[in-house]
């Protein structure tokens, strides 16, 4: 079973100190067996006082490490480098640890803790968005995303602020056993399997009045009707908008162009076709609004970096352990 340690550091935030137990603990297999181990540890086993005004009591010491599957490293008060000797000085020794090919996760501004350790030298990553300049003049070896809710560079994760740590932990049992795992563990614990945009939709933007327009019914429509062209002229008129307001209103909620996000959400169907169904390639390309079977080769190679062929084949592969 894939073990998941949680290194709580003094003055983590408990949001997200508890999003991996949260999220990983609900993931099952379809006999109800859980498919992963959750264990929180500090440096030395003792209690660790959060940036709340409470203690935290832990299962054990960062000897926890030495069988961990994936770490994940939640933010703590000074962790985005405004602080001087914020650093942990038992972190080093900690992940140093981890066995070759563990994965590290940082929620936040622990981002500032990986960098700070070496461990994102030329590589892309994030953080959350109020701190990205910050970021980009401590470590300018790093290759700051700010738009993102999360980076997934191979076995070196970093998400964005606060909750984008569940949008992360649902990408890693995604990763880890298929989208259907993923989605029921979304649906369990009330959130959206997959969030729209990225960071760029919270950052220096007017918040809607609730009496607005908005595009939230068209995109539910658009879901259950992928297999369509879907051209921009149809959604506006679904939404009763003209195209140019359409667009505007699209791009505040969601931080992306209506093609940019109708592209996505065909390929994750596309993607979810492949995992649970035996359709034939260019079955799920029609199904997707992908067109040809050339076309959904393409999107993949692109956006995923596999074929269709060899993403089915390593879904199905997993579902037989």
């Amino acid at each position: 079973m894939h073990r998941v340690v949680v290194l709580a550091v003094d003055g983590v935030y408990p949001f997200e100190l508890g999003i991996p137990a949260r999220i990983f603990g609900t993931a099952a297999a379809p006999d109800g067996a859980p498919l992963y181990e959750i264990r929180t540890c500090s440096f030395d086993g003792a209690p660790v006082q959060t940036n709340a005004d409470y203690l935290i009591s832990v299962s054990g010491d960062s000897s926890a490490l030495d069988e961990a599957d994936t770490v994940v490293i939640p933010p703590f008060s000074g962790c985005d480098g405004a602080e001087t000797d914020w650093m942990p000085p038992q972190l080093p020794d900690a992940l140093a640890r981890l066995r070759p090919g563990a994965r590290i996760v940082s929620f936040c501004t622990a981002a500032f803790a990986l960098a700070n350790l070496g461990l994102l030298d030329d590589r892309q990553a994030t953080t959350h968005w109020a701190q990205a300049d910050r970021f980009r003049a401590l470590f300018p070896q790093v290759r700051m995303d700010a738009d993102v809710l999360f980076v997934d560079d191979d076995r070196i994760l970093t998400a964005a602020g606060s909750a984008a740590g569940i949008d992360l932990c649902l990408h890693l049992v995604r990763r880890d056993h298929g989208s259907a795992v993923a989605n029921r563990v979304a649906r369990l614990c009330i959130v959206p399997p997959w969030r729209d945009g990225g960071q760029a939709q919270f950052i220096a933007r007017p918040i809607p009045e609730t009496t607005a327009e908005s595009t939230a019914e068209t995109r539910a429509w658009a879901t259950t009707h992928l297999d369509r062209p879907l051209p921009l002229t149809e959604l506006a008129a679904h939404a009763r908008m003209s195209v140019r307001t359409f667009c505007r209103r699209f791009r505040e909620e969601t931080g992306l162009s209506p093609g940019r996000w109708l592209i996505r959400q065909r390929i994750d169907h596309a993607r979810h076709l492949l995992e649970v169904t035996e359709l034939p390639i260019d079955r799920v390309a029609a199904e997707a609004g992908l067109g040809t079977a050339a076309s959904l080769r393409q999107h993949f190679a692109t956006t995923i970096g596999v074929s269709p062929t060899a993403y089915r084949q390593t879904f199905r592969t997993r579902a037989s352990h």
